[in-house]
């Protein structure tokens, strides 16, 4: 008697738990800037959405602390150092510390490669201003040069033609009326389930655990995500838990921690919701569209497989 194959789309056990930690930390970070009752006495500061520094409830309150300051502002930096470390250092994808471009380090640098535009899109560049910017006018948001137009030295001309937020900031104008997707949600969320994703085959393994992706073949039937597993050598070294896999995993750790703290004292509750789906909108382009679609699934490939 066959048994029911879980559909391609649908997480496996890990990938259900990781999809559940993330709207958990954002709700207890939440809540905690909620109810803490240093959050709520110190001033809050609107177009921000952050309390003022020297008021600031906790340390991380602070844009200024050394952890957003060094870790989560160079955040796509630690997450391209910790992953490539990872690929060129795990027996699995091929020979330790050999600049050899085998399969799966090929496949892997473009999944990277894709997340990291997915990222350029939404942060930095979208032909012209980055979608985090163009949702925010879009939805009713400008650059109040506030200072400058009170002294009458700004042209409504002038004003309109700073169409990002690091523009408007830079000439002394806040970014406000429109809704502000929280950049370091999205960050968070997005590097530290890419790197997780990436390594979650070599813990799975660890434990000796069983492969639950399903994929769909060409003639359209669904199996097992093993049938496509080509090993290079010794199957035994998957589980490795290497330098790499440890080094990768700390990353994600503290961006979860930078997570917690963003929920806490950041943004508004929509501003983080619209974060986290945005990051996992990439997410599911590059770990689970190739599981539907066989064509993009030999261009990328799986982690693991």
């Amino acid at each position: 008697m066959s048994t029911q194959r879980r559909p391609p789309f649908f997480p496996t056990t890990l990938e259900t738990v990781l999809l559940l930690i993330y709207p958990s930390i954002l709700l207890v970070g939440s809540l905690f800037g909620l109810l803490d009752p240093n959050a709520r006495a110190a001033p809050y500061n609107a177009s921000s959405q952050s309390h003022y520094a020297a008021t600031a409830p906790s340390y991380f309150a602070k844009k200024s602390n050394v952890f957003n300051k060094f870790f989560v502002k160079q955040g796509w930096a630690w997450v391209t150092f910790s992953y490539f470390f990872f690929l060129l250092s795990h027996p699995y994808a091929g020979k330790p510390f050999s600049l050899s471009l085998t399969p799966r380090r090929v496949r892997g640098a473009l999944r990277w490669g894709i997340v990291t535009v997915w990222w350029i899109f939404v942060t930095q560049w979208f032909f012209g201003p980055a979608i985090i910017d163009r949702g925010f006018m879009l939805t009713g948001g400008q650059c109040e040069l506030v200072r400058k137009a009170e002294a009458g030295n700004v042209q409504v001309d002038e004003v309109r033609q700073l169409v990002t937020g690091v523009a408007c900031k830079a000439v002394g104008g806040e970014w406000k009326g429109g809704h502000d997707i929280s950049g370091h949600v999205f960050l968070l969320v997005l590097g530290s389930m890419f790197l997780f994703e990436e390594v979650l085959y070599v813990v799975w393994r660890a434990g000796r655990g069983k492969e639950e992706r399903t994929i769909v073949m060409g003639d359209g039937a669904v199996k097992s995500a093993e049938v496509e597993a080509k090993l290079e050598g010794n199957e035994d070294v998957v589980g490795n838990w290497t330098l790499g896999s440890k080094v990768v995993v700390g990353v994600g750790a503290l961006m979860w921690y930078m997570l917690l703290m963003t929920a806490a004292y950041f943004h508004t509750w929509f501003e983080k919701l619209t974060g986290l789906l945005v990051a996992l909108g990439g997410i599911f382009i590059v770990y689970f569209l190739p599981r539907m679609v066989p064509v993009v699934r030999g261009i990328i490939g799986m982690p693991g497989i």
